[in-house]
């Protein structure tokens, strides 16, 4: 084409952005004119995935649209659509903020106006679920519909207007994971109560869940539904047991009806708080990092007046929208009551040392934390048989022997085995390469641009008890290549760095050096002829080196590995495209397969049996260049976008490959 663009069609939904100021509606049928990206995503949040599980994989950030004609849309999704947005400006018009845009999170599930720090102190004190519509907001207005048609329709019409009516509030909200699985339960139980079913909790909470995943499997992934599921299964677990604990407990300090006047109270204020985050803590560490040591004094300051401040609140909204004076009649109680409610969360937030921050969490340990919930679990209810022998049958003595199995296991698979391995880790778009020696030590060549995709990396390879590595080796100074390896190395730090390409190139390299010295890490220059010695005749050669960075040749026996990591063009010049190496086993391609640093002469001379690539998906430079993909036509070619990790195991003699993904 001319423009220099490969246009390709594509089908699917599409994110796309316009600036504000448009008047477009539901039903609005659009041209948008704009680039297509792929979502972005980084080290605290993954936008891309978060679309991908709406079925939403492509982004246009500054699309140009252009409305074509009006009225497109479904009629029942206008009419609610519509109703949302009156809402909205009706709460806005009752309320100052920022009580009103907490108020439009909890009534309609519109947080945009809330400010970040306000969500920051409700994650902090553990009472982000007030915010959040769930199944506490569906069961309020469950109730209340039931009550209110079952009077005006009797039984049975009561209980179908309260399922549409539920249904329908499920879609002003935004129809979110946490909102549906609470819906489908809230009508689940209305249902059973019709045909005189017993209502099981549990049965309710699985059959919800099933539904949703047959209708969307991505929504397992969703951080609001995997939190509205293990909290309501906490509440069906715990809270009657944990209720029942608490009066035996009281009983015997206590008149009895005093523990009865007492139950209920405690219960709503600490003991459901305390089932719900029983078997959330799993998910709150793994996708949040961070564990609230204050949201069992901050919960019940604030949950008391919550089913005060929704119903209020609402009935102000309903009133406002039929007439903004009735409104205001209920406006100032449920305005004091989100007043307190803001002002206590932020005091409570205040408390120093109130959030543990953990840092990245792995799966296996979300799993290992399921694990021992569910041993104590059936532990505490008496199926801890009386002898040895039946003790290695309990749930938590085969949890502990499935824990040391794994450390046995993972010791003996990191114990040295005599080869020497290469991994190509998944890090985006920079370089990261993991090597593994045949005496058992490792070495870490540049790391890319992510924190947590290296010391995921890493942390999943190096064995627990070593976390150190023995050599560093700085390839390229640019930011793609360093900037994960000042956080990192405080983790893993290394014994010597090899440097090589100029200090102050990027801030990413600046750091990194300031970290080396200030922890002494010993640095030495990269020089042409500079080898590691690897252990068993393997070592690590250095075959250039220049501003940009170094060629690094790994060899052992017959097997030879290029990693041409600060390739140039002087450089290229110098080893005359190749032919001064010779043909190599396994071959890096230099800055992510761009085009003018491995040309065709250069692969032609190195003729090597296998081509890694280290490229992110949907690369905003548009790498790799087709002219390097025309020029691998007949190479065996793999790619940590497509593959993931590669590994490469090597006796010396033959090498065998393996990838993440095939």
């Amino acid at each position: 084409p001319r423009d220099g663009v490969r246009h390709t069609p594509v089908r699917g939904l599409v994110l796309a952005r316009v600036d504000p100021g448009g008047d477009w509606q539901y039903g609005d049928r659009l041209t948008l004119t704009g680039l297509l990206e792929t979502p972005p995503e980084d080290e605290a949040f993954s936008y891309r995935d978060y679309l991908a599980r709406q079925g939403v994989y492509s982004y246009m950030p500054r699309a140009r649209a252009a409305r074509l004609e009006p009225g497109q849309g479904n009629p029942l999704l206008a009419a609610v659509y519509r109703l949302k947005q009156r809402a909205l400006s009706t709460v806005y018009q009752l309320y100052p903020d920022p009580e009103a845009s907490l108020l439009a999170g909890i009534l309609l599930g519109v947080e945009t106006g809330i400010t970040p720090e306000l969500k920051d102190a409700f994650r902090d004190t553990g009472t982000a679920h007030i915010v959040a519509i769930s199944g506490f907001n569906i069961t309020i207005v469950a109730a209340i519909f039931t009550s209110l048609f079952g009077r005006l329709l009797g039984k049975r019409g009561g209980a179908a207007l309260a399922i549409i009516a539920i249904s329908l509030y499920t879609l002003l909200v935004g129809a979110d994971a946490a909102v549906v699985r609470a819906a489908l339960m809230g009508a689940l139980v209305i249902l059973a109560r019709q045909i005189n079913r017993p209502q099981s909790g549990l049965n309710a909470l699985t059959l919800a869940a099933a539904i949703m995943a047959f209708a969307n499997p991505r929504v397992l992934w969703d951080a609001g539904f995997q939190l509205s599921f293990a909290a309501t299964l906490g509440l069906l677990l715990y809270a009657e047991p944990l209720t029942n604990a608490f009066r035996g407990l009281a009983s015997r300090y206590l008149p009895r009806s005093t523990v009865q006047r007492l139950t209920p109270t405690v219960s709503e204020l600490f003991l459901l708080t305390l089932a719900a985050q029983i078997t959330t803590l799993p998910v709150i560490v793994y996708q949040f990092q961070r564990i609230s040591l204050i949201s069992f004094l901050a919960n019940p300051l604030v949950l008391p007046v919550q089913p005060l401040v929704m119903i209020l609140g609402g009935l102000a909204v309903l009133l406002g929208l039929l007439a903004l004076p009735l409104g205001k009649l209920l406006a100032l109680p449920a305005w004091v009551l989100t007043a307190y409610t803001i002002r206590a969360v932020e005091w409570m937030a205040k408390i120093p040392g109130g959030v543990a921050v953990l840092g990245p969490v792995t799966l296996p340990v979300v799993v290992l934390l399921f694990g021992i919930i569910a041993g104590l679990t059936l532990a505490a209810r008496g199926r801890r048989p009386p002898t040895w022998g039946r003790a290695l049958a309990s749930p938590v003595s085969l949890l502990v022997l499935l824990v040391l199995a794994a450390l046995t296991w993972r010791a003996a698979l990191s114990a040295p085995d005599g080869q020497l391995r290469l991994t190509l880790l998944d890090v985006g778009p920079g370089d990261a390469l993991l090597i593994r020696t045949p005496t058992g030590r490792w070495a870490l060549i540049d790391g890319g641009p992510s924190t947590l995709a290296l010391s995921n990396g890493l942390g999943r390879r190096i064995p627990p008890g070593q976390r150190q590595l023995d050599f560093l080796i700085v390839a390229a100074t640019g930011e793609q290549n360093l900037a994960a390896l000042p956080r990192v190395v405080e983790r893993f730090p290394p014994a010597s760095v090899l440097w090589s390409g100029l200090p102050n190139r990027s801030a990413a390299s600046r750091r990194l050096q300031e970290t080396l010295i200030a922890s002494q890490t010993p640095i030495i220059t990269a020089q042409p002829g500079h080898a590691l010695d690897l252990g068993r005749g393997a070592a690590l050669r250095v075959l250039a080196a220049s501003k940009t960075g170094a060629v690094l040749l790994l060899e052992w026996g017959n097997f030879r590995a290029l990693l041409p990591i600060g390739l140039d063009f002087d450089t290229l010049d110098a080893l005359r495209m190749g032919k001064a190496i010779g043909p190599v086993s396994v071959l890096l391609l230099a800055q992510n397969g761009y085009a003018a640093v491995n040309p065709p002469a250069w692969i032609a001379n190195l003729r090597p049996q296998l081509v890694l690539l280290s490229v992110d998906a949907g690369n905003r430079d548009g790498l790799p260049s087709p002219e390097t993909l025309a020029a691998l036509q007949g190479y065996n070619l793999l790619r940590s976008d497509q593959n993931g990790w590669i590994e490469i195991t090597t006796d010396g003699k033959q090498m065998w490959v393996s990838a993440e993904k095939r």
